[in-house]
């Protein structure tokens, strides 16, 4: 089964994955929890039969295939911690709901919603705070 959520990014579905890799659904979290596949790739969409999980077809196929053709020669925590590295910078929600995850390269607009209906944009103070901390580093 296949999705879009916007004009660039086709999507896959969970079980569309595991059937085309051969792989199971333990593997794919086992994967998760190592870090090996990023938590904000597991896409939960609401269908006609509940709710079911997706991912960016492109990304993970690739993942999945970079996993698949390494684990046999390294270690999947030595893998994760090279994949992890090169992780690019991302910006953590934290409410009392959980965590939300975006990559920087993602954002487009950052916008603060006021009590009285007014909102105001603050995408660039953001990413003017994300530049100066780099800058310290």
């Amino acid at each position: 089964m296949e999705n879009k959520t916007n004009a660039n990014e086709e999507l896959i579905s969970k079980k569309a994955l595991l059937e085309r890799y051969a792989i199971s659904y333990g593997a794919l979290y086992r994967w998760k929890r190592k870090g090996l596949i990023p938590e904000e790739w597991f896409i939960k969409k609401a269908t006609v039969t509940g709710q079911e999980t997706f991912f960016p077809r492109e990304l993970i196929c690739q993942r999945v295939e970079l996993i698949l053709n390494r684990k046999e020669e390294v270690l999947l925590d030595e893998l994760s911690r090279k994949l992890q590295s090169s992780t690019p910078e991302a910006l953590v929600i934290s409410t009392r709901y959980g965590e939300k995850k975006l990559l920087i390269s993602d954002i487009h607009r950052i916008t603060l919603s006021r009590k009285d209906g007014s909102s105001v944009e603050i995408t660039d103070k953001i990413f003017d705070m994300l530049k100066e901390k780099n800058n310290e580093c």
